[in-house]
């Protein structure tokens, strides 16, 4: 089936393949199940192979991405924290649970964005929730950038230095998606945690 699909995309001129590689990446931050991760592999493989270039694979990805992640973080910024406030979005995220995204992100900062957006699940949920905590652009979108040039361009690099056996590079990619998927539980877990703590803490204050 891989090898199906690198023989079509070998096949086609590389306009097309960068602008199917810069869909994929883009959409990921909207629809996460997007495999964007294995469009950029491919494309870092094609790279190896002689057929794209590396650099051209990795400023098309962090363009897309980059400026997908910003769209959905200004929609955050300007209609999350309305939607939150409403109805149907109390149901989705209490008001409690939405004071507590705000200490994470007061707490954590610009640290705590950068790592969360390496991390699978994580990665698309950084960008809006960024904006409904009401963080200002300058501090978003640097570590939201850099995250993702950090990831996309190992990705690619790899790829392209492997650019003989892309199953190998699928093998790779998997491994390192389930370490990240354990750290980003691990993760869920922890912050769990501690908003429980915190809200405990509260309603003893108020009692």
């Amino acid at each position: 089936m891989v090898a199906h699909i690198l023989a079509a995309l070998e096949s086609l001129p590389p306009g097309p393949v960068y602008v199917l590689i810069g869909l994929l990446a883009a959409v990921e931050n909207v629809f996460p199940p997007v495999p964007a991760d294995t469009a950029v592999a491919l494309g870092g493989f094609l790279a190896g192979r002689g057929t794209l270039s590396a650099g051209a694979v990795f400023l098309v990805t962090l363009a897309a991405n980059g400026a997908s992640a910003a769209g959905v973080y200004v929609v955050g910024r300007r209609y999350g924290r309305r939607f939150f406030e409403g109805p149907i979005g109390a149901r989705l995220l209490s008001p409690a649970a939405l004071a507590h995204v705000d200490a994470a992100y007061a707490r954590f900062g610009l640290a705590g964005i950068f790592v969360s957006r390496l991390l699978p699940v994580w990665r698309a949920l950084v960008p809006p929730f960024a904006g409904v905590a009401g963080l200002a652009p300058r501090r978003a979108l640097p570590p939201v950038l850099l995250a993702t040039a950090l990831w996309y361009g190992a990705i690619t690099y790899a790829a392209a230095a492997l650019g003989t056996n892309f199953d190998g590079v699928e093998a790779a990619l998997g491994r390192v998606n389930r370490a990240l998927a354990v750290a980003a539980l691990a993760g869920a877990i922890a912050l769990g945690a501690w908003m429980y703590r915190r809200l405990k803490r509260q309603r003893r204050e108020e009692a």
